[in-house]
């Protein structure tokens, strides 16, 4: 992972999953473990699949490694023993991602394979983050199932509490894998528990004994990092970024009656800024975003 990002200017990564799987008559989301058991089913594997390949394939034409997740956001402990399914749902799912990538056969090595997890409670509200020895505790679970599965590195997204992220840092490092933190900020490009982003990765990596490969931001609108308001020295440790395509913020959006989404093109500038002048590498998306998204970035990137 890390002779990628020192290699490629540029990496890809997904654009949304759930949202579009959303919008599929034939896919029913599990309401706790949401699409980690689609893997179990025959539609769902063809649905999770065709998503995925879409997102390499977009890639692949345009010559860029690219960085996919499981779908394993919710598959935390506490869900999967509640609910029906295996307990070895992450292992499982690992191995479908694997097959997936094994298809491209010619690609594999720019095909890199991340385990994701999430936070514990409502990624939107902070105040119901646990403490960094409460989430070392409660995500090594999960954790160490994505390594016996087989993935390539670890990532925690969508996290709105400095603490908590601390402490999937500390049960990611104990492992041998890279593994990458990823923030959701708000509109001042502060963590959502009100932390400027900058200090948040400077108390996770003061942590950590083994320090995150890098950080990331999800689940944000590329304008909300206030990009040329930060310390250059967040960019020494900033890999990635996967942006909604929505410009409101979290709350707006989960009381919009309708989806509301900016032009792909403001998307995709705003993106290939982030990546042109402050050497953001990985770019793909969030909430809203699609295959038009990440064929921008390319086709801005790398002009017929």
């Amino acid at each position: 992972m890390q002779q990628l990002l020192k290699k490629h200017p540029l990496i890809l990564m997904e654009a949304a999953i759930v949202e579009q799987l959303r919008r599929s008559e034939d896919i029913q989301l599990h309401d706790r473990l949401v699409n980690a058991p689609l893997v179990y089913q025959g539609a769902g594997r063809t649905a999770l699949g065709s998503l995925y390949q879409a997102y390499i394939d977009i890639a692949i034409e345009a010559g860029l490694p690219f960085m996919m997740c499981t779908p394993t956001w919710r598959a935390n402990r506490e869900r999967v023993f509640e609910s029906a399914f295996s307990q070895n749902i992450n292992i499982d799912v690992t191995h479908f991602m694997r097959q997936l990538r094994a298809k491209n056969v010619d690609q594999q090595g720019m095909i890199k394979i991340g385990g994701m997890i999430g936070c514990k409670n409502d990624c939107y509200l902070p105040d119901q983050a646990l403490s960094a020895k409460e989430a070392e505790q409660f995500h090594t679970w999960q954790i160490e199932q994505l390594v016996q599965g087989g993935v390539d590195f670890l990532i925690a997204e969508t996290l709105p509490n400095v603490g908590e992220a601390a402490g999937i840092a500390r049960a990611m490092e104990k492992t041998c894998l890279p593994y990458v933190i990823s923030f959701v900020i708000s509109r001042d490009g502060h963590v959502l528990d009100g932390t400027p982003l900058s200090e948040a990765i400077d108390i996770v990596d003061t942590n950590s004994e083994r320090k995150p490969l890098g950080f990331m931001v999800n689940c944000a609108y590329p304008a909300f990092l206030c990009a040329e308001k930060q310390p250059e020295k967040l960019y020494d440790r900033l890999i990635g970024y996967l942006a909604n395509a929505s410009s409101l913020d979290h709350c707006d959006l989960d009381n919009a009656e309708q989806l509301h989404v900016e032009t792909v093109s403001e998307w995709g500038d705003l993106m290939l800024e982030l990546n042109r002048s402050y050497g953001v590498k990985v770019l793909g998306g969030c909430c809203g975003t699609g295959h038009e998204h990440l064929r921008y970035i390319v086709k801005q990137e790398r002009p017929e």
